[in-house]
């Protein structure tokens, strides 16, 4: 029975080889006519990849796709490789120099046969990983932990987080220690995790608006003169270049160690002792020397859990939802942080602090709704749960959920996230979360 597969996907494989190589050799033809074949031929090979793309996905593989597409980005992959093979094997294997050793005859046959069997191969194992890739697209494990940041920041968003909560429809939330409705907050979250011992409520560490937690005089270069926090991201990052023993560097991981402290102690007085899990306010808690900062306070503090930003790119989405995210800046987001994280996962693991094992909401931040929102979801759905997996190892899916905003937060130093929160996608989020849970269910 296994051998009878087998043969059948083999043969499968072959009549789907077969149809792609005539497309080839028919669009190469035609175009010949009309173009140089320099230009004809990379438009063929794409007509064959996609030849191949949809004959394997809806026959040679179909008991892993159930008889859909492959995601798009084995199209991509299989044809830049195969573009790239067959224009570095003539030079990596030049027939002159091969037939000067084994004869021309012997030379051709040979070079042909090399160039028929490793894009044969090569092609063979992509569309193979496509296949297992389709496979686990389907089959869905365990759902992701959906997770709201910002609590505390506004009452518009205190308003939708504790909804959505109250409903069961969120599993976590990061509170502003230095939020203007922080105090509000508190007292409804503290009934509503009484009944509800899975939430998890994080500190959303915050260095680049708000009010600073330490006194003012002791952290000069942190603050502005209305002793509201001002550094931005990338002037932390910036930061992070500098030698350790700089003395900029020196001077700011100073007072950096005194505010990271103060906001520790400060979730600690709120929510009382204990262990602390950790995020990042605009995923500050990434930047290297913040980093550095709270692996040095990680054990007096009791920091078991830090997020991870470690995002797979989801599968499925029109061309408009990644041209979006190329505008928003949502890419060059996810790169910067996929580096970040990486860096991260390494010292934290070191030190025996977990994190979620999976991660969607840095693409599309402050935009996650519709197909962004159902791609990253089913992406996360996707991904295997090992034996060892935890409550809080689980994936985790980040959402910004708010009421309309009433009131301005510049005057509490929080005038970077006044777009962000006035914005009409804070009501979107809210709702598709809704929608996203109720269907899910």
């Amino acid at each position: 029975m296994a051998w009878r597969s087998i043969s059948t996907r083999l043969s499968l494989y072959g009549v789907v080889g077969v149809v792609a190589a005539a497309v080839h050799y028919a669009v190469l033809l035609a175009l010949r006519l009309v173009i140089p074949t320099w230009l004809a031929n990379p438009v063929a090979f794409l007509a064959a990849s996609v030849t191949g793309y949809l004959g394997h996905a809806r026959f040679t593989f179909r008991p892993e796709t159930g008889g859909a597409r492959f995601a798009r980005r084995w199209l991509v992959l299989q044809y830049a490789v195969n573009l790239t093979v067959c224009g570095l094997l003539p030079i990596a294997l030049p027939a002159t120099s091969l037939s000067s050793l084994i004869g021309a005859k012997a030379a051709t046959a040979v070079l042909d046969s090399i160039f028929v069997f490793t894009p044969t191969v090569l092609n063979a194992l992509i569309w193979s990983r496509a296949a297992r890739f389709s496979q686990r697209r389907r089959h869905a494990g365990q759902h992701p932990r959906l997770h709201a940041d910002d609590l505390g920041l506004s009452e518009a968003t205190n308003t939708a987080i504790l909804d959505l909560i109250a409903a069961g429809q969120l599993n976590g939330a990061s509170l502003l220690v230095n939020g203007p409705a922080v105090a509000p907050a508190l007292s409804q979250w503290d009934a509503l995790a009484a009944q509800r011992p899975q939430l998890q409520l994080c500190l959303h560490l915050c260095l680049t608006e708000g009010r600073a937690c330490a006194a003012a005089e002791t952290i000069p270069d942190l603050v502005n003169h209305q002793g509201h926090l001002h550094l931005s991201f990338g002037q932390w990052l910036l930061l992070s270049l500098l030698p350790p023993c700089h003395p900029r560097r020196r001077r700011l991981s100073q007072q950096l160690h005194l505010e990271v402290e103060a906001q520790l102690n400060r979730f600690h007085q709120l929510c009382g002792p204990g262990p602390i899990s950790l995020d990042g306010h605009q995923h500050i808690h990434l930047v290297p020397a913040v980093h550095s900062t709270l692996m040095a306070l990680a054990k007096p503090h009791q920091i078991v859990w830090m997020r991870s930003t470690a995002e797979p790119l989801p599968t499925g989405l029109p061309l408009q939802a990644w041209w979006q995210a190329l505008r928003s800046a949502g890419v060059l987001k996810w790169m910067v942080l996929q580096i970040l994280n990486a860096r991260a996962a390494k010292a934290q693991r070191h030190q025996g602090i977990s994190s979620n094992s999976g991660f969607a909401g840095v693409l599309f931040t402050g935009q996650m709704a519709g197909e962004p929102l159902k791609a990253c979801w089913q992406a996360l759905c996707s991904r295997p749960m090992s034996k060892e997996a935890t409550e809080f190892s689980r994936a985790q899916l980040l959402v910004h959920p708010g009421a309309p905003l009433s009131t301005s937060l510049v005057p509490s130093g929080f005038g970077v996230s006044q777009p962000f929160a006035a914005s009409p996608w804070r009501q979107r989020e809210w709702q598709a979360i809704q929608q996203l849970v109720s269907t899910s269910e």
